[in-house]
């Protein structure tokens, strides 16, 4: 596929898997979501309830997404109906195939409009030579200018797809693989740079203390249903590319293995994360409860206090807009491979996806302007409040990822054999025996409370 469109994929290495699976999972879910949902939700409880499921449930899942899509083949729905099409269920199981393409075609569409907004605070940073000095509240009155421009949000949503475009039209190999092991060691190094930095100029005992001295009088019920929400949204589970990813994962790599690196890089980073913004929010007097404008608010208001503030925050820009493209990549896979399994090549499937769902992401370009006061869900009350582009968050996070997540565990847990399971994860009997149990009772359980919740 990536030479030829037509001869099958595999990436180089475990280590290439492991770079671009990472790729899906650190993105702005780690740097944009995770910080204001840990600061909604009362810093160290939040982590820790995050950090949980991620074990229980999160690491279990990745393992099944990538047994499912190596012995299955194909896409989702080909790798489904390849090991359960004779099982009496297999309508039931088919759904994994359609959410395992619709997910990541919504996902992209409403993600690609926020990473437009990371695209034009780049380009617009960098070039200006860094923002004025000012209060939140000017910060906030640029932030919500941009917004406010349907056409400032349209541009950044285009150029951030036909960027994603440009990388995916290459293939497997030459495209995301590679980009991948280019980004994904220089996001690694952005990254702990900014957390030294924020660390020794910042309030580093008041964000320390807030990240990780857990109060539990602060955590809801909503914030638990929250924190598992986001283990789906940031480890890219039931989307559908780790299992597309699986596909091309050569049978001696290891999957506990990968799936352990990608689980742990994921956490790390989203820690990081916290200790790069929280000084620097905590140090300027700024809410840590927010919300979603905390990095476009609170960082740039940081950065204009700063000596080196333009060096910082060219650098905080860049990763982010790292972060952003190479989940971009990833996401766009499951849709790209679909299409191609129906007889397209991949610069033709490249092109449909990328132009379907920069087509799509309008409704949610479009809530923050032109269509803000529209309530399509207005008769339900717990999404009267809700614009478009909250209604298409709040879907994926907490209702079609964890839906999807919960049909795969059902699916690898009781549809594959143990034999099966246990040959594709070449894991000693002990290992095999937890994740099954883990796969088969802990896993789905997790997901209904979260989901009740």
């Amino acid at each position: 596929m990536s030479k030829s469109n037509t001869a099958p994929a595999h990436w180089s290495s475990g280590i290439s898997f492991v770079f671009v699976a990472a790729g899906l999972a650190i993105g702005l879910g780690n740097l944009w979501r995770f910080p204001f949902l840990v600061g909604q939700y009362g810093g160290g409880a939040f982590i820790l309830t995050y950090i949980a499921a991620i074990v229980i449930f999160g690491l279990p899942i990745i393992m099944a997404e990538l047994i499912i899509g190596r012995r299955g083949g194909g896409t989702p729905g080909q790798a489904i109906r390849a090991l359960g099409g004779n099982n009496a269920l297999y309508p039931l199981w088919s759904i994994i195939g359609l959410l395992s393409i619709l997910i990541p075609f919504i996902g992209i569409g409403y993600y690609s409009v926020v990473a437009g907004w990371v695209v034009d605070y780049t380009f617009d940073f960098i070039v200006s030579g860094g923002f004025p000095a000012g209060d939140a509240a000017s910060h906030q009155a640029r932030f919500d200018n941009m917004l406010a421009s349907p056409e400032r949000v349209l541009i950044g949503h285009f150029v951030f797809m036909a960027l994603v475009a440009l990388v995916v039209a290459r293939g497997v190999n030459e495209g995301l693989e590679k980009m991948s092991k280019l980004l994904m060691p220089l996001l690694f190094i952005l990254m702990i740079f900014l957390a030294v930095f924020a660390s020794v100029t910042g309030a580093f005992g008041e964000a320390a203390d807030f990240l990780f001295k857990p109060d539990f009088s602060k955590l809801t019920a909503e914030g638990v249903a929250a924190a598992a929400g986001q283990a789906f949204f940031s480890l890219g589970i039931g989307v559908g590319a780790l299992m597309t990813f699986g596909a091309y994962l050569p049978k001696d790599v290891s999957i506990l293995r990968v799936a352990s690196a990608v689980a742990i890089a994921d956490t790390a980073i989203a820690l990081i994360a916290g200790l790069a913004i929280f000084p620097l929010t905590f140090a300027l007097g700024i809410d840590p409860a927010s919300g979603p404008g905390l990095v476009f608010v609170s960082m740039p208001a940081a950065f204009a206090e700063m000596p080196a503030g333009y060096l910082v925050g060219s650098a905080f820009f860049i990763l982010l807009f790292i972060a952003a493209f190479t989940t971009g990549i990833a996401t766009i896979e499951p849709v790209v491979a679909w299409l191609i399994s129906k007889g397209l090549n991949r610069v033709a499937a490249t092109a449909i996806a990328a132009i379907g769902v920069w087509i799509f992401g309008l409704a949610a370009a479009f809530s923050f302007n032109i269509w803000s006061d529209v309530r399509l869900l207005s008769w339900l009350p717990a999404f009267a409040d809700k614009s478009i582009f909250d209604i298409l968050d709040y879907s994926i996070s907490n209702i079609f990822l964890p839906l999807n997540g919960l049909l795969i565990a059902f699916f690898a847990g009781w549809v594959l054999t143990s034999q099966a399971t246990k040959e594709e994860l070449q894991a000693k009997d002990l290992t095999h025996a937890a994740w099954r149990f883990a796969i088969r009772f802990l896993a789905p359980l997790c997901i209904v409370f979260g989901i009740w919740l």
